[in-house]
């Protein structure tokens, strides 16, 4: 399908909490794109009039408003409204690049078993490549029959799922809120036969909102880092994975903040806990030994949620 015309395959689900300008500039740039997308709004409760203000300017695009602030998990709640076999997700200070989701939409038809698409996602007004990308293109994941890199993860906030696939796993879990919350995701898809592969040819911008917290953003990473090993991981990759959490928390004097928050946890994560089958661990385990620690999470501000205090 020419990436000129419209493309009925794909859907835009935006997650936003309290930057309405941000949401604006770039409803702004996803009406432009030639697919015409259906666009979600995910509102996580906001309070500085993003609602109206959608109303008054964008009657074209839909606004689930969610009750409470849920973070990651406000996806969830857009994902419902959407009718289309693929949706893509973007934050309020990203877009998708026009021709991005038909490309993204033809190699998810030519692939039924890969559920997921990462996007190059190129940072600020000098379109840097993300750090987070780099990683991706050079995964020493096996990808034979996939269109690119394969993946045990992906970025939030520049990625096309199959619809189907997203549903099938639960969407993004609530408890999480945000910070490394795809992580979980992407276990859950791998462990269900599904595939996931970065393409560069699928192009995210994102010009990062000031609006941002990075003390606390840093502790709720370091804690789901280790919420999701003791959530998916045997006890021993759990453990080193923790350990590793708990020494970046150290450089950054989080560790008692995340401690607090993950012993808080301790019955969930007990509950959920549901151990990844052992190839699917050691694609994990490949992906995090060929990245150092600093790359594979503190380097980026990548799209994702907007900031809010964690549950």
């Amino acid at each position: 399908m020419s990436s000129a015309a419209a493309d009925a395959r794909v859907s835009v689900v935006v997650l936003t909490h309290n930057r309405v300008d941000e949401l604006e500039r770039s409803l702004r740039h996803l009406l432009r794109l030639p697919e015409r997308p259906p666009i979600v709004v995910a509102d996580n409760a906001s309070h500085d009039g993003s609602a109206e203000r959608l109303a008054r300017g964008f009657p074209q695009v839909a606004c689930v408003r969610c009750a409470a602030n849920r973070g990651a998990a406000g996806r969830n709640d857009g994902v419902a409204r959407v009718r289309t076999p693929y949706v893509a997700f973007c934050d309020d200070d990203t877009w998708w690049a026009p021709g991005a989701l038909s490309r993204a939409a033809d190699l998810l038809d030519a692939h039924p078993r890969l559920a997921a698409v990462a996007a190059r996602v190129l940072v600020g007004a000098d379109e840097r490549l993300d750090a987070t990308c780099e990683a991706m293109a050079a995964s020493p994941l096996e990808a034979r029959g996939l269109p690119g890199p394969a993946l045990i993860g992906f970025m939030a906030g520049a990625v096309v799922m199959r619809t189907a696939a997203y549903r099938e796993v639960g969407g993004y879990e609530p408890r999480l809120f945000i910070g490394a919350e795809e992580g979980l995701l992407g276990l859950d898809l791998a462990a269900r036969g599904w595939q996931m592969a970065y393409a560069a040819e699928v192009v995210v911008h994102h010009h990062p909102s000031s609006l941002r917290r990075s003390r606390h953003r840093h502790m709720l990473l370091a804690s789901n880092r280790i919420r999701i090993a003791w959530l998916r991981l045997s006890a021993g990759a759990a453990w080193q994975e923790s350990l590793a959490a708990l020494r970046e928390a150290r450089a950054r004097a989080l560790v008692v903040p995340v401690l607090c928050r993950v012993l808080r946890g301790l019955p969930w994560m007990l509950a959920r806990r549901r151990v990844v089958p052992r190839p699917v661990e050691q694609m994990y385990r490949t992906v995090h030994a060929a990245q150092p620690a600093r790359a594979r999470r503190s380097a980026r501000p990548a799209p994702r949620d907007a900031d809010a205090r964690a549950p």
